[in-house]
């Protein structure tokens, strides 16, 4: 090995433990929030899925740490190296299903709406998958610092067009949003009640700044597919996948903040219209022993 695959070899490594890192970190410095805001709160649908996110990742990337560190057999590196590619993909569509249902109550639990975005994300889940377990012919090799799965040039970019498609869905869900939050408020009521922090900023913020940061990682993770080296590609696939599971989990923990459904409350009009409330389908009871927790 030269030096300039070893130093790749390196960077490669630490972008396979400063992601996990940090999901570690986010997860240690918000479990009060999850406690209060989850755990001592009824439990509903969007809870489940903010501990389904959460907890796959927590333990997925737990036990990549473990696999990359630890040393690791000859026999068990290609089984190792499709349970992390699984991982990657699990957390992709567990995302993509709380955008989606986030997306539906914010149109106000519109079927139609749901059953465009069903069909479409179908579509896409199962083109990426196709593309990410499909059967290509590839090499894996067990080196000092953990597996690695080397594949052929077009390969390399078919797997780079899944996390593509899922670039472009998250796209349409940030344009849904937007448009439906614009259509609600107007742009220039928006932007004089951005400090009020009532449940429509709430929602525009956090889907902005959800859309823009994964917008800067998806980038350079699909540029390494198209035009990296063999140890660089895919490289940032961990990276980028921990950043989304941890804004997701940010944003459902500030939505569960100001109501129990999390991403199912729905916003609509009341007598002010500067102002927008909450519709939800919680019981009475649920909701008074929410305000007196």
């Amino acid at each position: 090995m030269d030096i300039i695959q070893a130093q790749q070899m390196t960077m490669s490594y630490y972008a396979m433990l400063v992601p996990s890192t940090i999901l570690i970190y986010d997860h240690m410095a918000t479990l009060t929030e999850e406690i209060a805001f989850i755990w001592c709160r009824p439990k509903a649908l969007s809870a489940v899925l903010f501990l389904l996110n959460r907890y796959v990742a927590l333990l997925g990337n737990i036990y990549g740490l473990i696999g990359d560190f630890l040393p690791t057999s000859d026999e068990s590196c290609p089984t190792y190296v499709l349970s992390k590619q699984v991982l990657v993909f699990s957390q992709a569509i567990i995302v993509c299903l709380i955008l989606t249902l986030r997306t539906y109550a914010l149109y106000g639990r519109s079927k139609r709406l749901l059953a465009f975005l069903g069909i479409i994300g179908l579509a896409f889940a199962g083109g990426a998958a196709a593309e990410t377990f499909g059967s290509y012919p590839s090499t894996v090799t067990n080196v000092p610092g953990g597996c690695y799965e080397t594949f052929t040039a077009d390969t390399n970019i078919r797997l780079g067009l899944a996390w593509v498609v899922l670039s472009v869905y998250e796209s349409l869900i940030f344009v849904l949003t937007v448009s439906r939050i614009f259509g609600i408020r107007g742009f220039l009521r928006l932007s004089l009640t951005m400090s009020r922090r009532n449940i429509i900023v709430v929602i525009f913020q956090d889907g902005a700044l959800y859309f823009g940061a994964m917008t800067l990682f998806n980038i350079p993770n699909i540029l390494t597919y198209f035009g990296g080296s063999d140890i660089i590609r895919g490289s940032l696939s961990t990276f980028t996948s921990c950043m989304s599971v941890t804004l997701i989990s940010r944003l459902m923990l500030n939505l569960h903040k100001s109501i129990d459904t999390g991403i199912f409350s729905a916003p609509t009009w009341d007598d002010d219209d500067a102002l927008a409330v909450l519709t939800t389908r919680v019981d009475v009871q649920s909701t008074i022993s929410s305000h007196h927790w």
